[in-house]
């Protein structure tokens, strides 16, 4: 096994248990972890349909009565193994808060306006160069209750599925410039800077549309010393 394949991950990864995150506290484990050994079925059987994803999936702009209120982007990426092969086949699914910062949910009660034309949900496959792309509007920020004036940044929630049936990932994209990126304490739980930023997109002149709208790529590494950095 070469040191690409055994990158030192501290730092990295955040922790299960981050004070300042209060969630943590009570969800994070109490004892040590236990390694099950995968199944064959586990490691190779499917773990959705494909026949189940259309084409529209990935525009989270349409499917309703009328476009969405907010500024339409377009979200696209790589999905990279850590040797930088491509990961073809892999579905991404992908939830954000509207404009206005609020999650088409009954459990978010901030005051804010739901938008009827915007669920914030949307899923894609990536090619067989491992490219994925999604439309949708940039998210708000929105209050939480973690702390005293707590905000979390705009984000988009990221969830990849692989070949196996316990190889699901999910991460959370953010946007570069954000002030409020320095006083979140869910990215502020990664230790390692370098490994922070590769949670911030990056502005994309190439996938920008003229009079339409603004591009942000957001590639993502599954393994290795390079990897984005997980929920865990």
């Amino acid at each position: 096994m070469s040191d690409v394949d055994r990158p030192d991950r501290r730092g990295s990864e955040p922790p299960y248990l981050y004070p300042d995150y209060q969630a943590t506290r009570t969800r994070a484990p109490t004892r040590p972890l236990i390694i099950i050994p995968r199944t064959v079925s586990e490691t190779s059987g499917p773990v959705f349909g494909h026949v189940q994803i259309a084409a529209g999936d990935a525009d989270l702009t349409s499917h309703h009565a009328g476009p969405p209120i907010g500024e339409r982007i377009i979200v696209s990426g790589t999905v990279r193994d850590e040797n930088a092969r491509p990961v073809r086949g892999s579905l991404i699914e992908v939830w954000q808060a509207n404009a206005a910062g609020r999650y088409q949910h009954k459990n978010d009660q901030h005051d804010a306006p739901l938008d009827p034309n915007f669920t914030g949900f949307g899923r894609a496959m990536t090619d067989d160069g491992g490219r994925y792309r999604f439309v949708t509007i940039r998210p708000g920020a929105y209050p939480w209750r973690n702390h005293a004036n707590a905000w979390r940044p705009a984000h988009i929630h990221f969830s990849l599925f692989g070949a196996g049936l316990v190889s699901r990932l999910v991460t959370q994209m953010y946007f570069p410039g954000d002030p409020l990126l320095g006083r979140d304490p869910i990215f502020q739980s990664v230790p390692d800077e370098a490994a922070r930023n590769r949670l911030i997109s990056a502005f994309d002149w190439d996938t920008t549309i003229p009079k339409h709208p603004i591009g942000f790529r957001f590639d993502i590494v599954l393994r290795g010393r390079n990897a984005t950095p997980m929920e865990t």
